[in-house]
């Protein structure tokens, strides 16, 4: 699964694309106030809190999911968990507006392939070592060695020292997403502690976020110290001065009631990723404040395309119509949610009212269509249960949900019910996020229940581009061609173009079923300036205990 809690923008891709035609430029300044995921309709930012906080103290979270990796150049799952350690050459203000970061200011060549970023020179990194070209050099070349998503950088040709407080990247080809990845993947990381420790960076990382790694327990927390001597804090935070804190701990608990318990003693202050049957609770208690924002993808219900059951269009077109949202949202998701037919969002750029609703025409529930085209695809006898025959061999799959997705094992049970309406039996099998997503890309699995999220609609050419298609294993040509003509064109409309077309190929060859997209609930207490968008995170700098 990958996953990123921000969200991009359209005037982001337009400032992206603007850049690009106009040669070259100043990165803007920060904006005030202004949404996670990928929207054309930006969530709210949280506003600030007033009150008297104190200075100092401890700020524990329960966090949704435990990263692989505290390296988040090798991490498949970036959120606020792993993220603030690392400052990127750019970052985002709650908005989701690209501000200055590490690089003060950047610029483009007219060709659009050649950008170069300009330092500050006040930044240090957690070992104390000062933040020069040579660093960010060695972080984007250690990038495209050790991430498993390289290719979210685009085709970088070289990366050169211009001198000590700049770097200039040449790409082999425009990519239009480059300025959003240089915001919001592009963590640098300790030149010194990669050569002390290799592969095992992750066991100690250093780079020159506001957070300070501290110590990890598997399975329990990780724990930071707030960076005093952060001073350089980009445009999405108002404290410009050493955080307030003294530390935060992100607590890993994988029980819903347990963390719901604590948050109400008052033993964690925030708790995200709220399930839905706990929100109305939440609100009506006093002092928690509650912020809903869409999410930045979708939950979908994926198949193994190279397994032998898929690789017929017709059956994984008969599943699609098989499904029926209207009892996930409602019951599942407590109406926290919107359904999706095509495959993206409306919080993503690239979205179209065209694929969705030719999505919906396709796919609205149709049982009768759907044993019909299961029929043609030669299932046309049952056993005594029911369940669809073929070669002698019963339709029977088994679905992959994580351990740590309560509603997603809730929303398992529904489609299970509601496929074997049509004689397909549903094997349930509950599993560690780690054991599904290594079975996904072994492509030793049938079915997975899984999110995606990401900034860009390039979210599509990392899931069904050749050789990166590692869940859903579906890549053909025409699709990569697509794809990639849309990460290379810089012209806004001819790029949403094209991910029209490769939705429109997308909802024919249906090689899943996108469900919904769903609202992310924050819950917090005790606590003051906080402020948190889908775009930025939480931004540990404000934050203030109260006083009790």
């Amino acid at each position: 699964m990958f996953h990123v809690h921000r969200l991009k923008q359209w005037f982001t891709l337009l400032l992206v694309i603007a850049l690009v035609l106009t040669g070259c430029t100043t990165a803007s300044q920060p904006q005030a106030t202004g949404q996670d995921g990928q929207g054309s309709n930006p969530a709210p930012a949280t506003p600030a809190d007033s009150g008297s906080g104190g200075e100092g103290g401890t700020l524990v979270i329960a966090a949704p999911v435990e990263p692989d990796t505290l390296d988040i150049q090798q991490s498949s799952w970036t959120d606020d968990a792993n993220i603030h350690m690392y400052d990127s050459l750019m970052a985002r203000d709650r908005t989701g507006k690209i501000i200055p970061a590490l690089a003060e200011s950047y610029s483009v060549s007219e060709d659009g392939k050649v950008w170069t970023f300009k330092l500050r020179k006040d930044v240090k990194f957690h070992s104390g070592a000062p933040l020069d070209a040579q660093a960010v050099k060695l972080s984007i070349e250690r990038y495209l060695k050790v991430s498993p998503d390289k290719s979210l950088l685009g085709p970088i040709e070289k990366v050169d020292v211009v001198d000590p407080s700049t770097v200039s990247v040449t790409l082999s080809e425009k990519y239009a997403p480059f300025l959003s990845s240089a915001a919001d993947f592009l963590g640098v990381v300790d030149p010194t502690r990669v050569d002390k420790l290799g592969d095992k960076f992750g066991d100690e990382p250093s780079a020159t976020g506001p957070l300070v790694f501290s110590e990890k327990v598997r399975g329990a927390s990780v724990t930071y110290k707030l960076n005093k001597d952060y001073k350089w804090s980009p445009g999405n935070a108002e404290n410009k001065g050493a955080p307030y804190l003294d530390k935060v701990v992100f607590r890993f608990i994988k029980d819903d009631d347990t963390k719901m318990l604590e948050f109400k003693k008052g033993t964690i202050q925030i708790f995200q990723q709220v399930p839905p049957n706990y929100v109305k609770e939440l609100e009506s208690m006093p002092g928690v404040g509650i912020l809903k924002s869409p999410d930045i993808g979708i939950e979908y219900l994926g198949f193994n395309n190279q397994h032998p059951l898929f690789q017929d269009v017709r059956v994984r077109q008969a599943i699609a119509m098989a499904v029926d949202r209207t009892p996930i949202v409602q019951y599942a998701m407590n109406g926290l949610a919107e359904p999706v037919f095509g495959p993206l969002p409306q919080t993503i750029p690239g979205y179209s009212d065209k694929v969705e609703n030719m999505a919906k025409q396709m796919y609205k529930r149709d049982t009768a269509k759907s044993k019909q085209l299961l029929a043609e695809a030669g299932w046309t006898s049952t056993n005594g249960d029911g369940i669809l025959v073929k070669d002698g061999k019963p339709f029977s799959a088994e679905l992959l949900v994580p351990s740590n997705e309560p509603v997603l094992q809730q929303i398992a049970q529904i489609l299970q019910s509601q496929l074997k309406e049509v004689g397909i039996d549903i094997k349930i099998n509950v599993t560690e996020l780690q054991t599904l997503k290594d079975r996904t890309v072994k492509g030793t699995h049938e079915m997975m229940l899984l999110m995606y999220g990401l900034l860009d609609p390039d979210i599509l050419y990392l899931m069904f581009g050749k050789g990166n298609s590692r869940r859903l294993h579906f890549e053909t040509d025409e699709l990569d061609a697509l794809l990639v003509k849309a990460r290379q064109e810089t012209d806004i409309d001819k790029r949403m173009q094209a991910y029209e077309a490769a939705g429109e190929y997308l909802v024919k060859a249906s090689p899943w079923v996108p469900l919904y997209c769903k609202e992310v609930v924050t819950a917090y207490r005790d606590i003051d300036g906080f402020k948190a968008s889908t775009a930025t995170g939480i931004i540990f700098q404000d934050i203030k205990l109260k006083k009790k």
